[in-house]
Formats: C-alpha cells, sequence, structure tokens
C-alpha cells in the first residue's frame, strides 16, 4: 500500500518526493522556463533570429520549414512582426508566387539584441557547473532522450534534435 493508497484525498504535498519526481519537476520547470524566456518553439524571436541567420531574407516557405510550427502560427507571428515594423512581405524575384520575410532595419536591430540576450543568457545559465559538470549533464540528459525516444515517449518534437549539439 503506498501512501497515496492510505489517504482518500491526497494533496500533492502529502506526498513524499522521489528523486525521480524531484527531477522531473525541476525539467518541467527547466523546459517551462526554456520555452517563455528563451524564445519557446516559433514566436517572434525565433523568426527573428531565423531571418537574421539567412542575412535577414527568406522565402516565407523556407523559413516554415527551418521554424517547425505550423503555417498558421507562423502567419500569425509575421502578421505581428509586419504590424510592428520588424518585417516585410514581398514578392520574391524568383518565384512571383513567393513571398520573401525580410528584415527591416529596425527588425535587424531588434534581432541582434535579442541574439546578444540570448547569447548572454546562455553563458550566465550554465556558470555555476564546472566544464566536467556541464559535460556530465549533458552526456547525463542525453541517456535519458535517448531513453525516452526508444521508449516510445518522444513523438514530433524529436524535429528539435536535428538542431541539437550533442
Amino acid at each position: 500500500m503506498t501512501e497515496w493508497d492510505a489517504n482518500p484525498n491526497p494533496q500533492p504535498c502529502d506526498r513524499t518526493s522521489t528523486p525521480e519526481d524531484e527531477v522531473l519537476h525541476d525539467m518541467g520547470f527547466f523546459g517551462h522556463f526554456l520555452y517563455w524566456h528563451a524564445g519557446g518553439r516559433g514566436g517572434k524571436n525565433v523568426i527573428l533570429g531565423r531571418l537574421l541567420e539567412h542575412d535577414g531574407r527568406l522565402p516565407q516557405r523556407e523559413l516554415l520549414e527551418r521554424s517547425h510550427i505550423s503555417s498558421a502560427a507562423l502567419s500569425e507571428v509575421l502578421s505581428k512582426l509586419e504590424s510592428e515594423g520588424l518585417i516585410t512581405r514581398t514578392r520574391s524575384e524568383a518565384d512571383r508566387r513567393q513571398l520573401d520575410i525580410v528584415l527591416t532595419d529596425e527588425g535587424a536591430q531588434t534581432a541582434r539584441q535579442m541574439l546578444a540576450r540570448k547569447e548572454a543568457f546562455e553563458r550566465d545559465s550554465l556558470s555555476v557547473p564546472t566544464q566536467d559538470e556541464k559535460i556530465e549533464l549533458r552526456d547525463l540528459l542525453k541517456r535519458v532522450r535517448d531513453h525516452w525516444e526508444r521508449q516510445g515517449y518522444v513523438g514530433r518534437e524529436t524535429s528539435c534534435r536535428n538542431n541539437s549539439r550533442a
């Protein structure tokens, strides 16, 4: 009988945490934090960054492929960026049926500032562990990720793995 069985109306705080609970809770915190504070998956910062990586111009179809978001979500983000004066949409010179997404001067400046903040976060966020501890953490996380993939826990989000550095 577990402590959950002993109490017919358990509250989360009634349960003793296991190391697994604590690790998964912390992973959830980090995932949430990174999603909301480090650009998410396809928000404005990600789109600006993708454009900056490609000299400020990408065909909309290629931007969609590189962003790993739906066409509708990309259209919504592009509309917001366009209304803020950060991008323009122009007909492609190579194929008039296609739209090129182009950073404006203000968009390029915003993207560079965002990139500088992201790089500072990346440097500072893992400044506490030693280099050896970072390597150990990377290796542990890779083992867990590989296990999750073998177990079938991972689905559509594997497309992000193509961007991994490990």
